[in-house]
């Protein structure tokens, strides 16, 4: 009881009353330090959000995304379902005989072959073992109708479409009454199954190549400061790459013994390989930053491998993967070294080329840029450093 006034400072409950302006306490009542605290952990979680997935980050993880089901879409899309397409067929028949048969078998339903005469069945028979021609037809009619016809393949350019030879002539010889038989003349060896060796050594080395570009880029800078350290990287490379090239070569073939090619003449072909899709690499990277590592793996794995023809050869393949084929590192590579090893080094300078373009194009592109920015005029006070890439 207040000795001034006589009354109860406490409420009925014993308990003191609360003074005039003090603030309300209890368990579900928060304090104004709270409320900070609580405001202050709030603030430091959304900062935490965005320091840990950055609005870049989180593009580049849209670009992976994007990236993934484009590689299911292109293997998929390429190899799920291959049947043949314009199969160069050399044929070599009696005048008499060859029209009618010539358009039996362009007028195929869905053009599995593409026939065309030769003079005679030993032209047929080298154009298969020279690759001028996927296979070979020689007709020897009887003289009381009907007769003989032999089908040439070779199964080192890919046994799917040997495969899908025979099975079309299987069909279409007893219709123009012949009697078929088959010949391979590039059979496969037993460590080299399906032909895949050839691929898989293509897509290591492949591999190789856009991997160390990128690590490089990644550990000191997708874009050289100046054309001094892009041609220093360049030249890094270009040693890797003549090591990467000798050592596939000698896995592949001393080792595995899967292709009967020597490692003196794969090794080069592996070299100019590495280089070039490092070379690439490096180009998309001064041009595009980090994006540039995304390009790559884009042209060389998602688009480069199921077009190349390693897993099934290109008149196997869907129409945009068997346009493609040919103008991919990866497909001009596994041409190469499955002509290199099987068909004596038949058809590779075209292949070669395209290898080439690639690399010339990575090379140009890596030394011009940092040498155009060196050339640029920097602005007065700058500090040095601001011209280097951290």
């Amino acid at each position: 009881m207040d000795e001034r006034d006589g009354t109860n400072d406490s409420t009925p409950d014993g308990e003191p009353a609360p003074t005039a302006g003090a603030e309300p306490t209890g368990e579900g009542t928060a304090t104004p330090a709270a409320g900070r605290a609580t405001t202050h952990r709030d603030r430091a979680a959304v900062r935490d959000w965005k320091d840990a997935v950055t609005p870049r980050s989180a593009l580049l993880c849209v670009g992976v995304f994007l990236l993934m089901l484009a590689f299911a879409l292109s293997y998929m899309g390429a190899l799920h379902h291959p049947k043949p397409h314009h199969i160069d067929l050399a044929v070599a028949a009696p005048s008499r005989s060859a029209g009618p048969l010539l358009a039996q078998l362009n007028g195929l339903p869905g053009e599995p072959v593409e026939a065309r005469a030769v003079s005679d069945a030993a032209t047929a028979r080298r154009q298969v073992t020279t690759r001028d021609a996927d296979g070979a037809l020689v007709v020897a009619p009887a003289a009381s109708g009907g007769g003989t016809a032999r089908l040439i393949v070779a199964s080192a350019a890919g046994p799917s479409m040997s495969q899908a030879l025979e099975r079309v002539m299987t069909a279409v010889a007893p219709r123009a009454g012949l009697r078929l038989s088959v010949t391979d003349v590039k059979p496969l060896p037993a460590d080299d199954f399906e032909e895949l060796s050839s691929f898989y050594l293509v897509v290591a080395w492949s591999v190789g190549g856009y991997l160390v570009a990128s690590m490089l880029g990644v550990s000191a800078g997708t874009r050289p400061a100046n054309l001094r350290r892009a041609f220093i990287r360049l030249l890094a490379m270009a040693v890797y790459s003549i090591a990467a090239g000798v050592g596939g070569a000698i896995v592949v073939g001393p080792v595995l013994h899967a292709l009967p090619a020597t490692v003196g003449q794969l090794w080069w072909i592996g070299a100019l390989l590495v280089f070039s899709a490092a070379a690439f690499t490096m180009a998309m990277q001064v041009l595009a930053g980090v994006i540039g590592i995304g390009i790559a793996i884009a042209v060389f794995v998602v688009l480069g491998n199921p077009s190349s023809g390693g897993v099934f050869p290109w008149p196997m393949l869907p129409a945009f993967w068997r346009a493609i084929g040919p103008w991919i590192g990866t497909g001009a590579a596994t041409q190469t070294v499955r002509n290199v090893s099987y068909f004596d080094s038949h058809h590779i300078t075209a292949h070669l080329l395209v290898i080439c373009g690639y690399l010339v194009f990575g090379v140009l592109v890596a030394l011009l840029v940092p040498g155009l920015k060196a050339r640029r005029p920097r602005r007065v006070g700058s500090p040095a450093h601001l011209a280097a890439e951290a």
